[in-house]
Parts: C-alpha cells; sequence; structure tokens
C-alpha cells in the first residue's frame, strides 16, 4: 500500500540523520496531551510532502482518505465507506471524470425517539495540489501542503470522533463523520453524499462544518447564515464555561461544504480561524498551526455538539419551530426547554445521578451473588410542579436491577420545573442508571 511505501521512505531518511538528532524530544512536546500529540500525527501525515497536497482525484487525496478511514476505525467508529472511501465521478470541462471519494462514519444515539435522526459533521479532505513554476528559467514545482486548509480541520474532525465514539452513551441522536472529497471543486463529495449517496437526507436534522481551525490567534468564527436557533445554541454554550468561544458572524468567512448542505434547507454552522496569510500557499505546512488553540477549540466543539445532537431539531424557517417543540401535545423534551429542569441547582442531568441516585441505589443481592450488571435506560417526566412522573424503564438489563432503577429515581425529591416560552411545562428525560460490581483482587 501506498501508505506504507510512504512512511518506509520517512524511516530510511531519518536512517541517515545523526544518532542524537534521531532520538532527541523537542522539550515543548513533553507535555502534549493526547488529544495534541494525536493532532500533530494527523497534521504530520495529510500535510506531508508525500501527499502533494491532496488535490482531487489524485494518489494524495486516495492516501488521505485511507488514513483518515484507518482513524475512525481505530477510534471505533462504523466505517459506512469502504477502506479508501466511498468513490464517486465527476465529470469536468475536458470531457473526463474526475475520481474523488468520501470517508463516511457512524456513531449511533441511544434515544428511541431521536437516534434516527442525524447530526452530520464534516470536513474538507482535499487542497490544491501542486503546481509547476518557472524560477530563472527554471520549472520547479511548488506542493501546497494545506495543513491549515484542511488538515487542520481533518485533525481536530477525528478528535471529535474520538471523544463522542467514547461518550456514545450520552447522544441521542446519531452522528455521521464526514471526510469530503473534492471540496474545493464546487463542493462536490458533499453534494454527492447528499444528492446520490445518502438515502436519509430527510433525517438529518443538522450539519457541523469544519474548515481551516489551526490559527486560533486570528480569532476564531461561528457562521450560521444567520440561522436563529443555531444562533440561540451558541449562545447558550457560550455563555457557560467553556475554553473559548467563538465569535458569530453575519458574513460568511469562506466558502466550504455547508453552503451544500443549506441548499438542501439543512441548517448548518461553519467553525473556522479564518483567512490567514499562508492560504493557498506553499507556506500552508504544519510550523503555521497552533495546536494548543486548537484542543481549546477541540473541547468547544465536543460541547457544542452534544448539545446539538441532544437538543431541539433547529428550524430551517419560523414556520417549522412549532412543530418540533413538543413530543407529545403536552410534553417537552429536556433539552428543548428554554429553561431546564433543575435539580439542586443544577441543570446537569448527572448531578442528580451522583447526589441521588447513586446515593441511594440498592444493589439488590441475588444479583450482585449472581454477577448481574449493566446500564438501565430510564424515561421519566418532570411535570409542571417539579415531580417526578411516568418513570418506565425503555432498555433493561435484568428484572431485579430494573426495578430499583425505577423505584429510586420515582423516590426523587422536587425538581425545579423546566419552561418553555415563559411557561412552565413537562419534560421528559431519559438517563441510564449503571450497575457495576467491584472486581475481587486477587489474594
Amino acid at each position: 500500500m501506498r501508505r506504507r511505501r510512504i512512511l518506509t521512505c520517512l524511516l530510511l531518511a531519518a536512517a541517515v540523520l545523526p544518532a542524537a538528532a534521531q532520538f532527541r524530544t523537542p522539550y515543548s512536546s513533553l507535555d502534549d496531551s493526547e488529544a495534541v500529540t494525536a493532532m500533530k500525527e494527523h497534521v504530520s501525515f495529510l500535510a506531508s510532502a508525500a501527499l502533494e497536497g491532496r488535490k482531487a482525484g489524485s494518489e494524495g487525496e486516495l492516501e488521505a482518505a485511507a488514513y483518515v478511514s484507518e482513524v475512525l476505525a481505530g477510534y471505533g467508529l462504523e466505517l459506512l465507506s469502504g477502506p479508501e472511501g466511498e468513490i464517486f465521478g465527476m465529470k469536468q470541462e475536458a470531457g473526463d471524470t474526475l475520481t474523488s471519494r468520501n470517508v463516511l462514519a457512524y456513531i449511533p444515539g441511544y434515544d428511541p425517539a431521536l437516534r434516527d435522526r442525524i447530526i452530520v459533521i464534516g470536513a474538507r479532505l482535499d487542497n490544491l495540489g501542486t503546481a509547476t513554476v518557472t524560477i530563472d528559467g527554471t520549472p520547479r514545482e511548488k506542493i501546497f501542503y494545506g495543513a491549515n486548509g484542511n488538515a487542520s480541520g481533518l485533525a481536530v474532525l477525528l478528535e471529535l470522533a474520538r471523544m463522542l465514539s467514547r461518550n456514545s452513551v450520552l447522544l441521542k441522536r446519531s452522528v455521521i463523520i464526514a471526510a469530503f472529497g473534492s471540496s474545493l471543486e464546487s463542493g462536490a463529495g458533499a453534494w454527492y453524499f447528499l444528492n446520490r449517496s445518502f438515502q436519509g437526507v430527510d433525517r438529518i436534522d443538522a450539519m457541523v462544518n469544519l474548515d481551516m481551525v489551526g490559527t486560533l490567534s486570528g480569532g476564531f468564527y461561528a457562521y450560521t447564515a444567520s440561522n436563529p436557533d443555531l444562533n440561540r445554541l451558541l449562545s447558550t454554550v457560550n455563555n457557560s464555561l467553556q475554553p473559548v468561544r467563538p465569535e458569530t458572524v453575519s458574513l460568511e468567512p469562506v466558502s466550504s461544504d455547508h453552503r451544500i448542505f443549506y441548499d438542501k434547507e439543512i441548517p448548518a454552522v461553519l467553525f473556522t480561524t479564518g483567512m490567514y496569510p499562508e492560504y493557498n500557499s506553499e507556506r500552508d505546512t504544519a510550523s503555521i498551526l497552533e495546536y494548543d488553540g486548537m484542543e481549546r477549540e477541540l473541547e468547544y466543539l465536543y460541547n457544542f455538539t452534544v448539545n446539538l445532537v441532544n437538543g431541539r431539531k433547529p428550524a430551517f424557517r419560523e414556520e417549522e419551530k412549532d412543530k418540533r417543540d413538543f413530543l407529545t401535545p403536552d410534553v417537552v423534551s429536556f433539552y428543548d426547554c428554554d429553561v431546564r429542569p433543575t435539580f439542586f441547582r443544577s441543570s446537569d442531568p448527572s448531578v442528580f445521578l451522583t447526589r441521588w441516585v447513586y446515593v441511594y441505589l440498592k444493589y439488590p443481592q441475588s444479583a450482585v451473588d449472581e454477577g448481574v450488571q449493566g446500564r438501565v435506560l430510564v424515561d421519566f417526566v418532570i411535570d409542571e410542579k417539579g415531580k417526578v412522573t411516568d418513570v418506565k424503564v425503555t432498555r433493561g438489563v435484568d428484572p431485579r436491577l430494573d426495578a430499583e432503577a425505577v423505584r429510586v429515581i420515582a423516590a426523587s425529591p422536587d425538581w425545579k420545573p423546566g419552561i418553555l416560552r415563559g411557561k412552565k411545562v413537562k419534560t421528559a428525560l431519559s438517563l441510564y442508571v449503571e450497575f457495576r460490581l467491584e472486581k475481587r483482587k486477587k489474594r
């Protein structure tokens, strides 16, 4: 495989370096986090000279697709495309067909009512490739490495996929991770996905696009085409404790794949650090990226995505709003409330678990003796007075564990009720109650 040949060449090149140079670790990398280390590795490969700028249809784009597929599979995601991506063709002006590819992976949601709904998170796979220029009469090949455009977006996408996959039990909706090929060719990969490849376009509730996110010192921006619901969600997340907060802008910082989703009337948000001096030049190398800033963006994007995946469907038009707020005529989803219900002054459901459920949960002794354990998914409603009602198991493990989970949740003290449009409402919430046995130490 060509990627193995590339890595072999890199190893052979290292072999001729002085011994001290081979084994010296830069002091600046000693304290790198897991995410920063991984993102540096992703960019090092995706923006390497061996990939020759990842031009759409090139061998370099193919290698990039294979790398992204391999990483996503290693992070535990289900690949929806082949190991080298999903291939598609595009007619060019000269009459020939350009062959490109998308990489698609899937994280299933847990909520029976929402797991068939989808949030797409995407990033551009391709870049400009190479160009031949003449300097002093001598032809010279320039490589447009595309470290910030868009190896940075791909690197953040891969680490965001890892975080979401690790915490998939928190995701109500399902998530599709997409690296779109031939993006610079009028968004051809995203167009192919929406119009030819994916059969469930009507189930996509929103799209998040990551393009050029590697230079935080120049700003961090979110563009929604002025969608009120997405702007409201951005404001909600920004008002919580975050490592960085994007500026919501009304002017589009850069044209990218989010436009293709918008054309399909799917609400979309672009996250970017905007234009930079090395844009579309051979100076767009890994040396210009600010990995600590990318890690801060990654944490923000994870928090934003979890809120988007679990919250109300953003409306594309104002008249759609009244149709999506209520699960039934009188029950609202916990995440759809303008003011969410609170327990012990916190709207974080984990506080309810740690301060009530796991304090008073009694593990049935017979289940302990038999080694029965697992996670019980429980639905319940917090009514307008804050009382917990309608407690039921939607995904059980064992009748004894199921009954205990229902008992402790039904005995909950009153909550402060949720509010929608200025009125207290009944609110539905689903939570996993975990029964885990400690491993006995060997003597």
